[in-house]
């Protein structure tokens, strides 16, 4: 391994002498690359090739971190310091406590609730505690070398460049960091789901006081279904998402398998993917995407596996009911004996302002909040109060279970990974290996709530949420209803790898966050608890239109990695499928060519009727009348009941099929029609204009088309693009795909991959890679992956840059 180590050095150190003769076009960037810096300390060598993905080479865990954290500073220094300044509480101080808080990191909707949760974290010592526990219940040793050579290389970087993103150039909140704060954003990134969603209540959550309150009111029970909507604006978040599927080695042309990874994340902030190929000779080489801030590879391939994610449907948290003490509403019961509350008095530094101090009040079980959401309220009264378990509140185990992924050599390696560290927060795990097994595990971290526990212990709200939605309100006075804990699981209060729904070596595995019944239409999965999901209930377009895809493809085999680009970037509309015909008839059929908008005004759709027939049910940037159906589609779906949309209604034997056949008779078909005719009329767009004309992003003055369309049409490329008819219909793309991955293997020792990652490698308007691959993505293209050392060597834009600590 060292002799290995000192070549690839002295080869880098030999190019990077070399660097200076190439072209102008692969000269370093500014603030990136340049001389070697002098003295000890951690090192990598940093390999640069095609649009800015860095080949990170170090001798040990501690030097890859420190590359890493270089590496990532010099793509995206202003949204890294910005999520740090959020991990130290400070967003008041710095920008004001009323200002929007983001949402990267939390849910929190303003700066000031923002930073008295994140400051309770801290001033609670909480990321410290897990870290001082031995693994696999805090971070390995391993981790926690990558996690201060991260900090390190960070800090290196704003030593030794300069900042050239207007974002934050010259900023004071641009600060150094420690392996702690690189822990603490692991942990928010962990609890987004769960106490991330709830910053806002939790920080707000006070006891009763007074006379008006004092006898305390009764939970009024909500229906069905308003606590599915609630746990759709809770969990259904469309900040979150992805497609992913896994092909069998017999499915495919070399017998090996293939894998399709598509997450679908937000284009801006916090959460963005960052690429790169992380080597430490003889102990891990890998490639993909990781989370800003996170330095292991979070979705991946290497020479013998590759892996992805999906937002699963798992319930990440659940709530227990408080018996109060009738003399002070701060104690609660358990088994009939006073426990008081933990008090948390947080004060937040505010810009322009006095300091603020408020209280948050924790239980045994967690965090004491106040509501499930603007519909469904759990007051504190005087005899009753409701506090919030997440288990992934504690987990900093997610980094490890990564890496393990990274060693991997085969999906069995991937299931090993998962059992030993337990740390996947609220995703589904999709893996193929070269020697052709294809994988799909729920294995995440959820609150331990069987159905019998359920049955036994809900509280009469529980009885509605949890058939309903997953969500678990146990009665907290209880302590028979305790979560327990599963012999095979690392804490208490979670599931064991054991009950966790996992399909291996079928012809294909896929998932598009729908529950994991229909992860094989022809092999469902059964038998799992009700806070992992549904079975037998309807599923979504993308998950129909997805399964019929894959499922086509499998049966035809011999497929290859070019099948999935093709897969990717179909943009068939499985509701233009079942619904564009349909409409187009019923349109021609209006009396006068004419329906009624909302407004009550007449609107001629007659010319719509046209477009629709002839529209080829494609989201592609050149498809015309695409635009059309997706303003009808947005308009029509939420404005009619979900039993009458369709006249074939949902059947759980034919799950991908139905329902279908739209209802054209329905409340508000010909007004969603002509609503959606005049939207476009009065914003200048002809009916029939191509989709690309008004679905683009501007980069570097220049508008780029862009394909692709809402995962409520059922489109595999999902774009969530910002509606703007004034400046030219959808101007802005927040949300979408994201870190795309094509991978598979041949006869060879390198894997076979394709990779694109939409919104480019930097957030700096000017980095010469802010659009390179907005530009490809624009036009359909991929990134021919560069893994093994002789392609690494051979990129025409090669930059090999050697980084140190200066003492």
């Amino acid at each position: 391994m060292r002799t290995r180590w000192r070549r690839l050095v002295l080869g880098a150190t030999a190019l990077f002498t070399a660097a200076s003769a190439l072209p102008a076009a692969a000269a370093p960037d500014e603030g990136r690359a340049g001389q070697r810096p002098s003295g000890a300390g951690l090192s990598a060598v940093i390999r640069y090739t095609e649009y800015g993905i860095p080949h990170i080479l170090a001798k040990d865990y501690a030097g890859l971190g420190f590359g890493t954290g270089w590496a990532q500073a010099a793509d995206e220094v202003c949204t890294l310091a910005d999520g740090f300044v959020t991990l130290r509480g400070e967003r008041s101080r710095h920008f004001g406590a009323d200002a929007a808080a983001g949402g990267d990191l939390s849910g929190a909707r303003t700066n000031l609730a923002s930073d008295l949760y994140f400051r309770g974290v801290r001033e609670s010592r909480t990321v410290q505690k897990l870290l001082e526990k031995p693994a696999p219940v805090g971070p390995s040793r391993e981790v926690r070398a990558l996690m201060r050579g991260w900090a390190a290389g960070y800090n290196a970087w704003l030593k030794q460049r300069k900042i050239t993103d207007p974002a934050c150039a010259g900023a004071s909140w641009v600060r150094p960091v420690t392996e702690l704060d690189v822990a603490a954003r692991g942990l928010a990134i962990a609890s987004v789901s769960g106490e991330g969603r709830f910053v806002d209540t939790i920080t707000a959550a006070q006891p009763p006081a007074g006379p008006a309150t004092a006898t305390g009111a009764a939970v009024r029970t909500p229906d069905a279904r308003a606590v599915a909507e609630a746990a759709d604006e809770l969990w259904g978040d469309p900040g979150m998402g992805s497609n992913a599927v896994a092909f069998r080695g017999d499915t495919t042309a070399g017998g090996r398998g293939l894998l399709l990874g598509n997450p679908h994340y937000p284009w801006e902030g916090g959460r963005r993917f960052w690429q790169s190929q992380q080597t430490i000779p003889g102990e891990l080489n890998v490639s993909g995407g990781s989370l800003l801030g996170i330095p292991a590879i979070s979705i991946g391939f290497s020479a013998h596996v590759a892996w992805t994610h999906t937002v699963s449907t798992g319930i990440p948290a659940n709530f227990h009911r408080l018996t109060l003490d009738p003399a002070d509403p701060t104690t609660y019961l358990v088994d009939g004996r006073p426990e008081r509350m933990t008090k948390r008095t947080v004060t937040v530094a505010v810009k322009d302002g006095t300091p603020v101090t408020r209280t948050q009040w924790w239980t045994r079980y967690g965090p004491v909040v106040t509501s499930l959401s603007p519909q469904v309220p759990l007051p504190w009264t005087a005899t009753t109060a409701y506090a919030l378990y997440d288990p992934n509140a504690a987990n900093l185990r997610f980094a490890d279970t990564s890496l393990g992924f990274g060693k991997a050599r085969s999906t069995a390696d991937v299931l090993a990974s998962l059992a030993r560290h337990q740390g996947i927060p609220w995703v589904n795990t999709i893996a193929a290996d070269r020697a052709g097994h294809s994988l799909f595990t729920q294995s995440q971290v959820l609150p331990r709530i069987t159905d019998e526990l359920a049955e036994r212990c809900s509280t009469e709200l529980g009885r509605t949420t949890y058939p309903a939605s997953g969500i678990a309100v146990l009665d907290g006075s209880r302590g028979d209803c305790a979560l327990g804990r599963d012999p095979d699981a690392v804490a208490p209060g979670i599931f064991g790898p054991a009950r966790m729904p996992t399909l291996q070596d079928a012809p294909y595995v896929a998932n598009s966050n729908d529950t994991a019944w229909m992860t094989n239409a022809d092999r469902p999965l059964t038998g799992y608890e009700r806070v992992f999901g549904t079975v037998g209930t309807q599923l979504g377009l993308r998950t129909r239109g997805g399964i019929e895809d894959v499922a086509a493809m499998a049966d035809r085999g011999g497929l290859t990695v070019r099948d999935l680009q093709r897969q990717q970037f179909a943009n068939r509309v499985p509701a233009g499928d079942l619904a564009a015909g349909d409409t187009a008839r019923a349109c021609a059929a209006l009396p006068g060519g004419t329906a009624t908008g909302s407004d009550g005004t007449a609107v001629d759709v007659s010319q719509a009727c046209g477009v629709l027939r002839k529209w080829d049910r494609t989201m592609d940037t050149g498809s015309r009348g695409a635009l059309l159906f997706d303003r009808f589609w947005r308009k029509l779906e939420p404005s009619v009941p979900r039993g009458q949309l369709w006249k074939v209604p949902f059947s759980a034997a034919d799950p991908v099929r139905t329902p279908r056949t739209l209802n054209t008779g329905a409340p508000g078909f010909a007004t969603a029609l002509a609503d959606a005719v005049a939207e476009l009329r009065a914003a200048g767009i002809a009916l029939d204009a191509p989709l690309g004309a008004h679905q683009f992003v501007v980069r570097d003055g220049g508008r780029l088309p862009m394909p692709g369309g809402a995962g409520r049409l059922g489109v595999w490329n999902v774009l969530e693009p910002r509606w703007d008819p004034a400046g030219g219909g959808y101007t802005q793309v927040p949300f979408g795909t994201s870190h795309l991955q094509a991978v598979g293997w041949d006869d060879s020792r390198c894997p076979v991959a394709r990779t694109l990652l939409t919104y480019s490698q930097s957030s700096n308007p000017h980095s010469p890679h802010h659009a390179d691959q907005t530009r490809l993505f624009s036009g359909e293209k991929w990134v021919t992956s560069r893994f093994c050392e002789r392609d690494i060597l051979s990129s025409p834009r090669l930059e090999v840059v050697r980084v140190h600590e200066r003492r």
